[in-house]
């Protein structure tokens, strides 16, 4: 059986290894300032930096959107990676997803029938919603501003930043042979050389002519962002609508859950006042570091009075007290030493 070798093209190789050095050459003088430098005309200078300042804010945008949709950068690494090998994400539930399960789940435990179970698994149900807008949010978001991005660094910018390397190595060759001409010292050499210099100038010329009309259509990519930035903002719009209304529904049902009797909130607990309005009783008491702590107890009214109770009475005989002998109560204390049971 015989195999047929690739064939090695020598010349190829040598001319390749030769251009190579004398760039290498000419960047090093350029770089010592002993070599002359073929500069750009201003209007592709202008042009350049555009292009520099396009790609670094674009991947800075791009990247930031991602980050503020995927704020986790092990999902974001791994969503990568999946697109890389299977050319799609992997499938997860979002933070809202689990926080809705638990809640559905504990409120299963709790008793759906009571009060606090009952709610949880409306909350829970709640979450679970906005977490299947915020996934499709996370996908809208992608398809019409994160991927459009993508594509053009991919595509064009890295189109340009290749041109733009081979201009970089054709003018350098140009001014390699620029200096080949100054430095030869026969007839034969000075025409080789000036044979040279224009093969060069040519391909620099052709290059950069590339290169600058590549430049010129970046300015054209803005008003195309400008649709995928647009895009972005109603996606938004949609999703936060979607969570209003989600939350809007969830505060109305768990309005109407709650009890018909009046009740007060005392240290995050319900009193039940159906016995009558409270009545209260005021103490001070020293602990061993001399610090003096009053109490505010809440009672249901067995007896009605007229007037502002007094304090010091036993608590069988507690009268009703208004809301504005409480408010007086509370704020002639120290919020500091007050609880309230």
């Amino acid at each position: 059986m015989n195999i047929k070798m690739p064939e090695f093209d020598v010349k190829k190789f040598v001319k390749g290894a030769g251009s190579t050095l004398s760039r290498v050459v000419q960047l090093t003088e350029e770089k010592l300032g002993t070599s002359e430098k073929t500069e750009m005309d201003a209007r592709f200078e202008h042009l350049s930096e555009r292009s520099d300042s396009a790609k670094l804010w674009t991947e800075k945008i791009m990247r930031d959107t991602e980050a503020a949709l995927i704020p986790n950068p092990a999902n974001r690494m791994e969503d990568f990676i999946f697109e890389k090998i299977e050319k799609q994400k992997p499938k997860r539930l979002s933070n809202l997803e689990y926080l809705g399960l638990d809640m559905i789940e504990g409120g299963g435990e709790f008793g759906q029938d009571g009060p606090y179970g009952s709610a949880l698994i409306k909350v829970g149900q709640a979450e679970q919603k906005l977490g299947s807008c915020e996934r499709d949010f996370i996908g809208s978001a992608g398809m019409c501003f994160i991927q459009p991005l993508k594509k053009f660094l991919e595509g064009e910018m890295k189109t340009i930043t290749k041109e733009k390397g081979v201009l970089e190595s054709k003018r350098l060759d140009l001014d390699a042979c620029k200096n080949r001409v100054r430095k030869a010292r026969s007839m034969i050499g000075q025409q080789a050389a000036e044979r040279d210099l224009r093969v060069a100038q040519s391909e620099f010329d052709r290059q950069a002519e590339i290169t600058k009309l590549l430049l010129e259509g970046i300015s054209t990519t803005q008003a195309t962002h400008l649709r995928y930035l647009h895009s972005l903002v109603e996606a938004q719009v949609r999703y936060y609508g979607q969570c209003n209304k989600i939350m809007s529904d969830l505060q109305r049902e768990l309005v109407s859950m709650r009890p018909p009797t009046p009740r007060l909130r005392v240290n995050s607990e319900d009193v039940d006042l159906t016995c009558g309005p409270p009545y209260l009783s005021k103490f001070q008491t020293q602990d061993s570091s001399q610090h003096y702590q009053q109490t505010i107890t809440l009672h249901p009214a067995v007896l009605t009075t007229s007037g502002k109770p007094p304090l010091s009475i036993s608590p069988e005989n507690f009268p009703i007290v208004d809301d504005s002998v409480i408010a007086a109560l509370v704020a002639d204390s120290d919020p500091n030493d007050i609880s309230v049971l």
